[in-house]
C-alpha cells in the first residue's frame, strides 16, 4: 500500500523519475508496475513508464546493477534492518518508511551503519509523514510562534479502523511490526517530541487486544496486536502528553485530533476534517478562531491514490529540497529511533503494569 502511495507521489514530483522497482513478492512488484504505468508523467522527466522500468527481486541485485540516486524503502517493518544495509553501503540517499526498525537495538544498528558509511551530503530520511499533514503543519506553526506561551500539554486521539490486510498478513503479529504502539503510534510519539521540542523521560500505558482479529488464525496462531491503549508521556521540559488510541472506532467523523495547550492558549487540529482552532486565554472563555485547511498544494493524482492527505508528496518535496541544497534530513534516524523507543516503552509499561523510564529503554 505505502509503496504504491510513494510511486504516485514521486510521479507528481518535478524533476524526478522512477528508474527501478524492487520486491521479492511478484504480485506486489506487478502492482507497483501498474501504479507506475498509470501515474501521470513526472515534470521534467522522460516518458518511460511501468514496463520499461528495471525490476529486481532482491535489493542486493538492485544495488549491484542499477544506477539510482534515491531509494525509498516501503517494505514490512521487520525487513528494514536487512534492506537498509546494502542501500546505505551504496551511498545513495534513502527514505525509509516508519518505523525505522521494530526494535531500539535494530534502530541503533542502522544509525551506526549510517555513520560508518557516511557520504558527504547524503540524506537518510525516516518516513514519519504525519508531520506533513496540512492541519498538523498549521498546528505546529501556532505551537512554535510563542502565542501559546510555554507549552504544557499535548493530547492526541486516533479513533480509527482496524489494521488492513498486508502481504502474507505480516502485520498481524507484534514480532513483525514491533507492536501496535511502534507500528502505528510512532507517528504520534514523533509529533509529541516535535511539538514540545523536548525529550521523553517516562511512559505509562494501559492497553489490550479486546476486539480486533480475535477470530483470525494464521499458521495456527491468533494475532497478538493490541487494538486500544491510553499512553501518558512525561517530558524533560516538564510538559506531558497523552495518546488515546482505538482501532475499532471507524464509525466516526474525525479520525485524528491533536490538542496543544500552553499557559497562554490552546491550538487544536481536527486532522481528518482539516480544521484548526486557536484560542488565547486573554480573549476570554470559549473564544477561538477556526480555520479550514485545504489541500490545494497537492496534485490531484496524489490525493486520488493515497490515504495520507498528500503528506507523502509534501515529504518527498521536503526531502528533494534537502538533497538539492545539501541540507540534512528534516526527519532523522535519531527521530526514528526515539519514536520506536517511546512505543517500546509503552509496550513494556503495559506488560509490567508500571511506568517505564526512557533510560531503561535507551540504556546501552
Amino acid at each position: 500500500m505505502m509503496g504504491v502511495e510513494h510511486i504516485h507521489a514521486l510521479g507528481a514530483l518535478a524533476g524526478c523519475e522512477v528508474v527501478a522497482l524492487c520486491d521479492p513478492h511478484h504480485e506486489s512488484l506487478d502492482r507497483a508496475g501498474a501504479a507506475l504505468a498509470s501515474s501521470p508523467p513526472p515534470i521534467g522527466a522522460g516518458s518511460s513508464r511501468g514496463t520499461s522500468v528495471a525490476r529486481f527481486n532482491s535489493v542486493d541485485d538492485l544495488v549491484a546493477t542499477c544506477d539510482f540516486d534515491v531509494a525509498v524503502v516501503a517494505t514490512p517493518n521487520f525487513t528494514h534492518r536487512a534492506v537498509l544495509e546494502p542501500l546505505l553501503h551504496s551511498g545513495a540517499h534513502v527514505l525509509v518508511e516508519k518505523p525505522l526498525c521494530t526494535t531500539v537495538s535494530d534502530c541503533r544498528e542502522v544509525i551506526a551503519l549510517e555513520q560508518a558509511t557516511h557520504v558527504r551530503g547524503r540524506v537518510v530520511w525516516v518516513g514519519l509523514e504525519y508531520r506533513f499533514m496540512a492541519p498538523t503543519m498549521r498546528l505546529l506553526e501556532h505551537s512554535r510562534n510563542g502565542e501559546l506561551g510555554r507549552l504544557r500539554m499535548v493530547a492526541i486521539r486516533e479513533h480509527r479502523f482496524p489494521f488492513l490486510q498486508k502481504v502474507g498478513d505480516w502485520n498481524r503479529f507484534s514480532c513483525n511490526t514491533g507492536g501496535t504502539l511502534v507500528e502505528k503510534c510512532c507517528h504520534f510519539f514523533d509529533l509529541m517530541r516535535l511539538i514540545l521540542g523536548s525529550e521523553p523521560t517516562r511512559v505509562f500505558a494501559s492497553g489490550a487486544q479486546d476486539v480486533n482479529h480475535l477470530d483470525e488464525m494464521y499458521d495456527g496462531k491468533v494475532p497478538d496486536i493490541i487494538d486500544n491503549a491510553l499512553v501518558i508521556v512525561d517530558f524533560a521540559s516538564g510538559a506531558r502528553a497523552s495518546l488515546d488510541l482505538c482501532m475499532f472506532a471507524e464509525a466516526t467523523k474525525n479520525e485524528q485530533e491533536i490538542s496543544v495547550v500552553g499557559d497562554l492558549g490552546k491550538v487544536e487540529a481536527l486532522v481528518t476534517e482539516g480544521v484548526v482552532r486557536t484560542g488565547l486565554r486573554a480573549n476570554g472563555w470559549f473564544q477561538c478562531e477556526e480555520d479550514r485547511i485545504g489541500h490545494g498544494d497537492v496534485p490531484a493524482s496524489v490525493l486520488q491514490h493515497g490515504a495520507h492527505h498528500g503528506s507523502s508528496w509534501r515529504q518527498h518535496m521536503a526531502m528533494q529540497s534537502a538533497i538539492r541544497k545539501g541540507a540534512p534530513a528534516t526527519v532523522t534516524t535519531h527521530d526514528g529511533l526515539m519514536s520506536v523507543a517511546m512505543g517500546e516503552a509503552a509496550h513494556r509499561s503495559i506488560m509490567l503494569g508500571r511506568p517505564v523510564l526512557m533510560s531503561e529503554i535507551l540504556a546501552p
